[in-house]
């Protein structure tokens, strides 16, 4: 990979969040999840960490991983805000 391809991904990583970022990592939601979650302002690695904690908190836990601060507590609490959601519907 050049130099100019990694610079590009290391800004998508650490950038603002888009519409594909969201759905790359929680799939498809609603249209105000999505602006929910790119409101946080948080980074594509925040939201990847906030999304492995709602889906496996447990295991996170036992691994001696500190509690989340910040904007990734913020994703897990939307995060987990929509997944009790979507329990409820089913």
């Amino acid at each position: 990979m050049g130099q100019a391809t990694l610079a590009k991904e290391r800004r998508r990583k650490m950038g603002p969040l888009t519409r594909e970022d969201v759905e790359s990592v929680v799939g498809p939601v609603d249209e105000v999840m999505i602006a929910d979650v790119i409101a946080t302002q948080a980074t594509l690695a925040e939201l990847s960490q906030a999304w492995a904690w709602v889906n496996s908190d447990e295991a996170l836990i036992k691994e001696g991983r500190p509690p989340l601060s910040g904007r990734t507590a913020e994703l897990v609490e939307l995060l987990a805000s929509q997944d009790e959601a979507e329990e409820r519907g089913s």
